[in-house]
Order: structure tokens, then C-alpha cells, then sequence
């Protein structure tokens, strides 16, 4: 499937089909990287990452998956370029354009994304905003594939906060690719109406959403999904009220054991599933809480596929960018 020229902003872009061959396309340079064969397919060409927010897995795997692709890869953040204080987006999008194959871009503002993806007129990678995570959907979705052997009729259960950009983009996902979608929240943080009824069209008789603000609807579920219960960027001042309004929706072994007895645990991370971390150790010593999201004993339990699905980011990422800047079959190389 053709995909050279296109940007990657939401997977609301995207098809079935186009979403599929992206996962298909994965695993073929996932075994390529464990077979160790060298598969430098885009060579000569160059990408910039452009990082308003902090990153792990979102930097590394950019930066090894070009490296491993043979591309040129710089890294700018915001507080060593001009972007948006001397120079404007637009003229700065054009600018890095003309000199770069292809963008990724990870910061707040989807709107941000879309015009830089709008005037640099090369293909753009969402890293994640505020709105979406779609480079994180491909890797978890490779990852429930490959426990599983396929996606649809999977039941799909996400719990915790239902508004933010993995939220959001784990709901199109199933709608897309044929799982059923529950998310699990308190009413206050359910996700936007609008965009429930567009996945609920696009699921339309293919799979199924649901939102429930009832902690115990995990019967069935195949999978469980949670996230960090305030998202970056969000004030220091979030987390008391956050943490009182979700702690009913902490994933932990008797909520697990309430599921399929196949469930799986998965996670974007970072976790604060112990007190290893700064933010972990402050929220013990001011909440008592020695975890927060998941407990450590389903976090390192054998249902818990989260370093997987980090691995996979690389994976995928690759797809992504080798498909956006190339319209050969690599398999033919």
C-alpha cells in the first residue's frame, strides 16, 4: 500500500487497511532487527525531531529507527531553536522543509502539528499532543497482535483518565481495526462526545464502544490499558484531586483477576506503579500511596506486556517514517 508523501497526525487520517499494512510492514523490520540484518533502505535522506515535551521511548525510537534506516537524524527542542519567539511556525516549518525529508514533531498543540505539517509540506510525525498519540497506537497494536495472532472481536478495556491523548487515540484505534472499545471513567473525564460518536460510526458494525464510569465492567476483557493519571503539563496542584477521583480505578490483581483469564496488561509508560521515581516517593510520603495507576504486582506479573510494547515503538516508528518517505517493497530488496 502506497503511503509515500503522507503525514502521520491522527489516525482518524487513516484506514483499516492503510493501518494493517503498517502493522504488517512492522513486523517485517521487527524480525529484519532481530535477525540482524542491516536494512539502511533510506539512505541519504534526513529527519528533524522537534520536541516541545520531554520524551523517552518517543526520542529513542525515533533516533534508532532512522539510524537503522541509514537516514540523518538531528534533534531540536524548543529551547535551542527560534520556533515560535524570533521565527514563526509557519516560516520555520517551510524552512526545516527544505532542508529535512521528513519532521516529527511531540509537544501540546495538535492544531501546531497540522500547520507545521501544512507549510513544511514534507511528511510529519505526531510524537504525541495533547489531543493525540497516534505513533504509540501502531506499536500497541503490534503488540496485541503478536500475543494474540489477531485484533478483531478482541475486547479492549481502558481505564482511568478517558480524555487524554492516549485515551483518545487507543478509542479510534479499535474503531478502526475492528476491537471492541470500553473505557472505564469517572463522568468527569469521560472522553469528548464528538469524537465517541465518530468512533462509534466508524465501529459501526464492526466492533463496539462503551463508556462506564463502573470500575468492575472488566468481565471479558482481553486486554486492560491504563495511563498516568495526570498527563504532562498539567499543574503540580491536578494531582490531589486526581488522585481521590481515580484511585477506585487503580488496576490492580483483583480487578485483573475479574477479566478473561487470557487478559494482558498493557501500559504507554512511564508508570508510577512503585516509589522508585521522585514523583513516586513524593505522592507515598503526601498520599500514602505506594502506587498509583497499577499496582507493582500486576506491572511485573506475567500478564504485563509494557516492555513489548515500548520495544515496539522502534518497530513501528520505522514503518511509519519508511512508508512515508518510500514507495518500495522491502521486500524486494
Amino acid at each position: 500500500m502506497n503511503l509515500k508523501g503522507r503525514s502521520f497526525l491522527t489516525l482518524l487520517d487513516y484506514s483499516k487497511e492503510e493501518i494493517l499494512s503498517l502493522i504488517n510492514l512492522s513486523e517485517k523490520f521487527k524480525k529484519l532487527k532481530k535477525d540482524g540484518v542491516v536494512h539502511k533502505y533510506l539512505e541519504g535522506k534526513n529527519i528533524v525531531l522537534l520536541f516541545e515535551k520531554t520524551s523517552t521511548r518517543t526520542r529513542c525510537s525515533f533516533e534508532v529507527a532512522g539510524n537503522d534506516l541509514g537516514m540523518g537524524v538531528t534533534f531540536l527542542d524548543f529551547a535551542s531553536s527560534q520556533m515560535g519567539k524570533k521565527e514563526s511556525i509557519e516560516d520555520t516549518a517551510e524552512v526545516l522543509g527544505r532542508l529535512y525529508d521528513g519532521i516529527e514533531y511531540r509537544g501540546f498543540d495538535q492544531d501546531l502539528v497540522k500547520k507545521i505539517a501544512e507549510y513544511a509540506k514534507v511528511p510529519v510525525w505526531n510524537g504525541l499532543t495533547d489531543d493525540f498519540h497516534p505513533t504509540q497506537m501502531i506499536g500497541d497494536l503490534l503488540t496485541i497482535k503478536e500475543h494474540f495472532g489477531y485484533l478483531e472481536n478482541l475486547n479492549f478495556v481502558y481505564i482511568g483518565d478517558g480524555r487524554n491523548n492516549v485515551a483518545n487515540s487507543l478509542m479510534i484505534a479499535c474503531s478502526k481495526v475492528g476491537l471492541n472499545y470500553t473505557c472505564i471513567a469517572p463522568e468527569s473525564l469521560f472522553p469528548d462526545s464528538k469524537l465517541v460518536e465518530n468512533c462509534k460510526n466508524i465501529a459501526s458494525g464492526k466492533s463496539t464502544i462503551k463508556i462506564t464510569n463502573n470500575p468492575n465492567k472488566v468481565s471479558g476483557a482481553n486486554i486492560i490499558y491504563t495511563d498516568v493519571w495526570v498527563s504532562m503539563g498539567e499543574p503540580e496542584e491536578v494531582w490531589e484531586k486526581r488522585i481521590k477521583l481515580l484511585k477506585p480505578y487503580q488496576v490492580n490483581i483483583n480487578l485483573l483477576n475479574k477479566a478473561d483469564s487470557n487478559c494482558i496488561f498493557m501500559h504507554c509508560l512511564p508508570s508510577f506503579h512503585d516509589t522508585n521515581t521522585i514523583i513516586g516517593q513524593e505522592i507515598y510520603n503526601k498520599y500514602g500511596l505506594s502506587a498509583m495507576e497499577v499496582t507493582d504486582e500486576v506491572f511485573r506479573s506475567e500478564k504485563s506486556l509494557v516492555f513489548t510494547e515500548a520495544e515496539n515503538r522502534m518497530h513501528t516508528i520505522k514503518a511509519i517514517m519508511y512508508s512515508g518517505l518510500s514507495d518500495e517493497n522491502i521486500d524486494e530488496k
